[in-house]
């Protein structure tokens, strides 16, 4: 650490309320922008001085600011694992596997060791380490698909496959990106080899001139100042608002015996706001990191080729408009840390999946297990990600056999009572994962518990309640009475198409927790019943070879 750093921010956290290790990760996010603003302006024919430049504001970060000497060691043995793995044993189809184990092994020691050291205020590596596991375990599968050919490969593969695998100081700029170190966002090898040599910004000939972003001083990379700037002043205004509300909404407003002389209905809206403080912070911290990447350039995403309007959302990791106003579970947690999505979906999910078949157990299963192990291994994720996932069942019932009420059975177009079930799903919506995600906070099983029961375990009760309703006749009676609407206007029953649907899990939650049960109690009737056969046949064989002796 440079001498004096951290007196600056010891004398401050007293005044916010903020630890000294917090106040410098916003600091860190601050100074990310200067420091993109000089790295934008590294000209473009020298990547390597990028690169250069890189590795010094990561290290900057790591040992100037935190001392993470260990850290810095932590991924450097990460990295170097991975880069061995796909350097030796790149055409080998465990090569990805075994880096993803060794990934999620060697984060998971540092995972335990900050659980035990129980300081959630102290920044260590374990948030580098978290966005590093996603970048390296995509980049093992990037460099085994730069082996294979273009028919055994998706489109989303064919973009992201490394065919030459980089050198080391494109690798070491890969792993030591400074604007999202810390706390992400996380993105492929493939994005930033074509930040780097410019080829990202390469515009199509079709595309009108006029249509054609404008660019500074010959450079290829857009201007993202505008942008970059909104991102950042409204993560600034998230963490304002944290700051405050955090005075009256901090965790430990649910542990008192004042909390307890509210009724029931400013209980639950007291666990929300709790919530909503807590997910702040997040707001806060995503949009900062995600403007200094778009002031360097890393989240530009294509022109549009009418309007010549400039995309940067290529690193968007939080919608905030879309948890807080979200009508159902999917749209909740799709909007909520993005990437993480994207990499469970890619590498983790459709990864488990044989090649040329639906996935299905097996792979809800993997991604539920590693969305769990990435996080950590405290109780209170677990307590939340199960949960979830029945949530997420509950919710597509009243969606298939309830909202179809609210819709005209011929055009499918809302009535006019929709709005009453729009704003029912979202009150049900938010307040249900206001108490899903407790725990998320809490961390601890039984104060998670505790916290639960001062709200009557509602979630739990009504989540329950609903899926006993549908598992019964009920839901016969509610389709029958579908059907005689839909015929009295003269349509059919059709199943609406809508995110509920979509049988993927989103961040490692099952979207359907029966029916991946139920396809576990086929393949397990379907392994006995295989190994019942082959003792059979075995049996007959030896018979039949008696009969001949």
């Amino acid at each position: 650490m440079l001498p004096y750093i951290n007196k600056p921010f010891e004398l401050i956290s007293g005044a916010v309320g903020a630890s000294p290790d917090e106040l410098k990760l916003i600091f860190s996010f601050l100074l990310s922008y200067p420091l993109a603003g000089l790295l934008k302006r590294v000209p473009d024919s020298r990547p390597d001085y990028k690169n250069l430049f890189i590795i010094g504001g990561g290290l900057f970060y790591l040992v100037g600011l935190y001392s993470l000497w260990s850290g810095v060691q932590t991924l450097f043995i990460s990295s170097a694992v991975t880069y061995g793995l796909a350097h030796f044993l790149r055409t080998s189809p465990y090569m990805p596997w075994i880096a993803f184990v060794f990934l999620m092994g060697h984060m998971a020691v540092n995972q335990l060791t900050r659980q035990f050291a129980d300081n959630p205020s102290v920044v260590d590596i374990t948030g580098a380490q978290m966005v590093l596991v996603m970048k390296l375990s995509a980049f093992a599968w990037n460099v085994f698909d730069g082996t294979l050919p273009d028919e055994q490969l998706s489109d989303h593969q064919k973009d992201r496959r490394v065919i030459n695998l980089p050198g080391l100081l494109d690798f070491a700029g890969y792993v030591l990106f400074f604007p999202s170190l810390l706390a992400g966002p996380a993105f492929d090898y493939n994005e930033y080899r074509g930040w780097i040599d410019c080829s990202m910004f390469d515009v199509s000939a079709t595309i009108d001139p006029t249509k054609k972003p404008p660019t500074r001083k010959k450079r290829k990379i857009p201007r993202s100042g505008t942008p970059a700037t909104w991102k950042m002043v409204c993560g600034l205004l998230w963490i304002g608002a944290f700051l405050n509300f955090s005075k009256w909404y901090s965790p430990d407003v649910l542990f008192t015996d004042r909390y307890m002389t509210y009724n029931f209905f400013r209980r639950v809206f007291i666990l929300h706001m709790v919530g909503l403080t807590a997910r702040m912070k997040y707001y806060g911290v995503w949009f900062l990191a995600e403007g200094s990447c778009i002031l360097a350039g890393l989240g530009y995403n294509g022109v549009d080729p009418v309007t010549g309007r400039v995309s940067w959302n290529r690193l968007q990791n939080i919608n905030p408009w879309g948890v807080e106003s979200a009508q159902n579970s999917r749209g909740y947690l799709e909007n909520w840390n993005m990437n993480t999505n994207k990499w469970l979906r890619y590498y983790v999910y459709l990864r488990v999946t044989p090649r040329n078949r639906k996935p299905g157990f097996r792979a809800s299963m993997a991604t539920f297990v590693t969305s769990a192990f990435w996080h950590g291994f405290y109780p209170g994720y677990y307590l939340a990600f199960v949960l979830a996932s029945f949530v997420q069942t509950a919710a597509k019932h009243y969606r298939r056999n309830v909202r179809p009420f609210f819709l005209n059975p011929v055009t499918q177009k809302p009535l006019p009572t929709k709005k009453y079930y729009d704003f029912a799903s979202w009150i049900a919506t938010q307040t249900t994962f206001s108490f899903t995600v407790a725990p998320f906070i809490i961390l601890g099983f039984n104060k998670s518990l505790q916290v639960w029961a001062r709200v009557n375990f509602y979630a739990v009760i009504t989540t329950f309640a609903t899926l006993a309703f549908f598992a019964s006749p009920a839901k016969l009676h509610l389709r029958k009475m579908l059907e005689k609407k839909s015929r009295a206007a003269g349509g059919q029953l059709n199943r609406s198409i809508s995110a509920d649907n979509i049988k993927e899990p989103v961040l490692g939650l099952s979207a359907d927790p029966g029916r991946d049960i139920d396809e576990a109690l086929q393949e397990i009737q379907a392994g006995v019943g295989g190994i019942q056969a082959g003792v059979k046949k075995e049996y007959e064989g030896n018979g039949l070879r008696k009969k001949e002796l």
